[in-house]
């Protein structure tokens, strides 16, 4: 054998060797999957469902099964929805919401459903709009908290089908037409004057009510003031009358003749009195006092 034959022989040996390696290499390439933590692989084998690869690293079959879909578990946020509704006492409001999600079972979320984000907007829309036609305008003001529950349980029973978690739904805002507003505002100030009055109303009731107990007050007082005046000129007549009682006429006689001595002593201390005027009788009601008293002494 020549050496060019030989070199042939050596160089076919060697680039059976090299496709061979290499076609291993593209078998471990093609059959190794590594997926990140963040995303769930759906694999198809000859155009059917095969499995779901989840986070790491994962085998297929080389050139028989191949990664068809490649999803997001992340949590998705759709866009900001407003919608019409008619509340139950005929009032036309525009609703705003949002709704959360995540995606959980990828094989459903690609073979059911082909615009996933359009499809819960639309479930959202009627839900929401189901929802307020129960409900008078000051209930879905006042019960936000109750519609929002409403709205999610609902969503999530929808789109349970399709693979989805409904992890939040919020109502943002709800805005009433300008009609609507305007009527709703003359209300308030009506009931803000009506609460005014009934405040002011209210206010004077009380004062009145405080000045009549003050007056019941002041005629209580005077009245036991009275009474207990009453009680002494009582009690100093009975006294004076158990003075005549003990001692007779002469005890009477002695405190009319105080009682005249003191007021002739008070008309002689006024101020700038030069002159004092007796009556005729004055002398004699001295006398007589003076000599009570000096029996008495």
């Amino acid at each position: 054998m020549s050496a060019e034959e030989l070199l042939s022989e050596f160089l076919g040996q060697n680039v059976f060797y090299l496709v061979l390696a290499i076609f291993i290499i593209v078998c471990i390439m093609a059959g190794v999957r590594i997926v990140p933590q963040s995303e769930k692989y759906v694999v198809e084998r000859l155009g059917r469902l095969r499995s779901v690869l989840g986070p790491g690293i994962n085998f297929i079959v080389p050139f028989l099964d191949r990664v068809r879909h490649k999803v997001s578990v992340l949590e998705r946020q759709l866009p900001a929805m407003t919608q019409d509704a008619i509340t139950s006492d005929n009032v036309l409001v525009q609703v705003e919401t949002s709704v959360f999600y995540r995606i959980i079972e990828p094989e459903k979320t690609v073979y059911r459903i082909r615009d996933v984000d359009a499809a819960i907007s639309t479930t959202v829309a009627g839900i929401v709009r189901s929802e307020i036609g129960r409900m008078e305008l000051d209930q879905v003001q006042a019960n936000r908290a109750n519609l929002i529950d409403a709205v999610r349980n609902q969503v999530a029973q929808q789109v349970d089908d399709w693979g989805i978690e409904v992890t939040r739904a919020e109502i943002l805002d709800v805005n009433l037409d300008a009609a609507t507003r305007s009527a709703m505002l003359q209300q308030l100030n009506a009931e803000r004057a009506r609460r005014a009055q009934v405040t002011e109303a209210e206010g004077s009731k009380r004062a009145v009510e405080l000045q009549a107990d003050a007056d019941l007050y002041a005629a209580k007082q005077e009245a036991e003031a009275r009474r207990v005046l009453a009680d002494a000129e009582a009690y100093a007549t009975q006294v004076v009358a158990v003075a005549i009682a003990e001692n007779g006429l002469e005890a009477a006689q002695y405190q009319v003749a105080l009682k005249q001595v003191e007021a002739l002593q008070k008309l002689g201390a006024g101020a700038g009195n030069q002159t004092v005027v007796l009556p005729a009788n004055a002398l004699d009601a001295f006398a007589d006092a003076f000599q009570m008293l000096k029996g008495r002494g």
